[in-house]
C-alpha cells in the first residue's frame, strides 16, 4: 500500500513522517497487520540488522513511593501486594546484575522507587555502578532514579553511568490525568539534565492507559523531538490496587501497530519492547522482534517476566541474534554523536539522530543491504507490575480494541524472587 511504501522510504532516510501518516498506521486493519510489520521491519533491519539487545533490571529499592502515578504498583496508596525493601547494598546489587549478564544482558538498568534521589542516594548508586563495572567489562549501566537535581547527573556520569532513563509516559495534554505530584515538564527537564551530563538518554511511553490514537502519536512525536537514544515501549497491565486496575485497552494486534508506529517515527533509535509484552503480545511476541531491537531479559521490577531461557529461545527461533558487548547498538551516525556530546549530550532536545538533515548515511555494521519510582518512569516497574489473577485476557473488539474477558491468572505473577529476596532470579 502507498502509505507503507512512503513510510519505509522515509524511515530509510531518517525523515519524520507526518502526524496523519502515524495515525494511519494505528488505524490499519488486522488484515493489513502483517504488511505493517513487514514494512516497519525493513526500517528496523536497515539500522539494526537482526540484532537484539538484552537489558536486565535490578530493583535497588522497591515500593513506598510518595508520588501518585496512577499506573504504578509502587505509588502512594497502592494496595498491590508487591515486594517492599530499602536500598540494596552495592555488592548485593552487583550479584543481582550478574545473573542477567550471565544470560547475555548487555545493559544493566538500576532502578529505585521515589520522587528522585538525595545526594546520599547518588553516592549509593555510584558505588553500585562502580561495583558492576569493575566485575563486568563492556557492560553498560543505566540509572533510573526519578527526577534529578542540579549536579546529580554529572555525578552519576562520573561514576560510570552510561545512560539515564526517565519516561514521558503519555502526551503532555493528558499527563495531569495520570499524575498530580509532578509535571510533564519535570520529566522533560530530567531528560535534558541527563543529556547535558553526557549520558545517553532513555525515554519512552506506556500504552493502554485509555489514551487516544492522537495521544499516542503526540507522545511519540515529543520523544522524537526530545531525541533519546532508546525508547522503551511499555504496555499497561491494570494492576489490582491502582487507579487503572480496570483499564484493559490492548490486543496483540494493537500492540504491534503501536510498535510499528514508534519505529516509523523513530527509525534509527533503540526501540525497546518493555513492560507488559508477555501479557499483551502473548504468542505474537516473536513478531514484535521485527519492530523492536531491544528487550528486557527475564523478570521486571515488581512482576515476573518470561523466563530468560524462553526469551533466548524466542530470539533464536525468530531468526535473530543476541547483540554482544563488542557491538555498538546505535547506528554509526548516532553513536558518533553520543561520543561527541551530541545526541546523548545536548540539553536542548531534537537536532540530531532522526532529526538530522534527512541525508542517507552508510548502513551500520550487520545491517541488511537489523515503575520504577513513580517519578522515575522506568519501563517495567510501572507497566509490567501486576498481581496474580488481576488481568483479564480480553478479546478483540471493534477497531482492534480489547473488551473485558476471562481472567487469565496464568499470564501474570508478582515477583517474589531475584533482587531483594533469597531466591534466584528468573534470568
Amino acid at each position: 500500500m502507498d502509505l507503507l511504501n512512503t513510510l519505509v522510504d522515509k524511515g530509510l532516510r531518517r525523515e519524520l513522517p507526518t502526524r496523519e501518516e502515524a495515525l494511519a498506521v494505528l488505524a490499519t486493519s488486522d488484515d493489513e497487520l502483517l504488511d505493517v510489520v513487514a514494512a516497519a521491519g525493513k526500517v528496523r533491519r536497515r539500522w539494526f540488522g537482526r540484532r537484539v539487545k538484552l537489558n536486565y533490571l535490578v530493583n535497588l529499592k522497591s515500593g513506598l513511593c510518595p508520588e501518585d502515578c496512577s499506573y504504578c504498583s509502587q505509588r502512594l496508596g497502592s494496595k498491590a501486594e508487591i515486594l517492599k525493601y530499602t536500598w540494596l547494598k552495592p555488592e548485593d546489587a552487583s550479584r543481582a546484575a550478574a545473573a542477567g549478564i550471565a544470560g547475555g544482558a548487555k545493559r544493566v538498568c538500576l532502578v529505585a522507587s521515589g520522587r528522585g534521589p538525595t545526594d546520599r542516594d547518588v553516592d549509593r548508586v555510584s558505588k553500585t555502578i562502580e561495583a558492576i563495572k569493575e566485575n563486568n567489562e563492556g557492560v553498560e549501566v543505566c540509572a533510573c532514579l526519578g527526577l534529578l537535581s542540579d549536579g546529580q547527573a554529572e555525578r552519576l556520569r562520573a561514576a560510570g553511568a552510561d545512560a539515564y532513563n526517565h519516561n514521558l509516559n503519555t502526551s503532555e495534554a493528558t499527563y495531569g490525568d495520570i499524575t498530580t505530584t509532578h509535571t510533564y515538564a519535570d520529566r522533560v527537564d530530567t531528560v535534558h539534565k541527563a543529556q547535558a551530563a553526557g549520558m545517553s538518554a532513555c525515554s519512552g511511553l506506556i500504552a493502554g492507559m485509555g489514551e487516544s490514537d492522537a495521544d499516542l502519536v503526540d507522545v511519540v512525536f515529543s520523544l522524537r523531538e526530545l531525541d533519546p537514544d532508546s525508547v522503551p515501549v511499555n504496555f499497561l497491565i491494570p494492576f489490582e490496587g491502582t487507579p487503572l486496575a480496570k483499564e484493559w485497552n490492548l490486543t496483540p494486534q494493537r500492540a504491534l501497530r503501536i510498535l510499528a508506529m514508534v519505529r516509523f517515527v523513530c527509525p534509527d533509535v533503540e526501540v525497546r519492547l518493555a513492560g507488559g509484552r508477555e501479557v499483551h503480545l502473548r504468542s505474537l511476541q516473536p513478531l514484535a522482534l521485527h519492530l523492536a531491537n531491544s528487550i528486557f531479559l527475564g523478570d521486571y521490577l515488581t512482576s515476573e517476566g518470561q523466563e530468560g531461557r524462553a526469551d533466548l529461545a524466542m530470539i533464536e527461533d525468530a531468526g535473530f541474534e543476541v547483540e554482544g558487548t563488542d557491538t555498538t547498538t546505535l547506528p554509526a551516525h548516532r553513536a558518533d554523536a553520543v561520543a561527541a556530546g551530541g545526541c546523548g549530550g545536548h540539553a536542548s532536545g531534537g537536532g540530531c539522530g532522526p532529526c538530522g538533515d534527512g541525508g542517507t548515511p552508510a548502513a551500520p555494521e550487520g545491517a541488511d543491504a537489523s515503575g520504577c519510582g513513580s517519578a522515575g518512569g522506568c519501563a517495567p516497574a510501572t507497566a509490567g507490575a501486576q498481581q496474580a489473577g488481576a488481568v483479564p485476557a480480553g478479546v478483540s473488539g471493534a477497531a482492534g480494541q480489547a473488551v473485558p474477558g476471562e481472567v487469565r491468572s496464568d499470564l501474570v505473577a508478582v515477583r517474589r524472587r531475584g533482587a531483594g529476596t533469597d531466591l534466584p532470579p528468573n534470568a
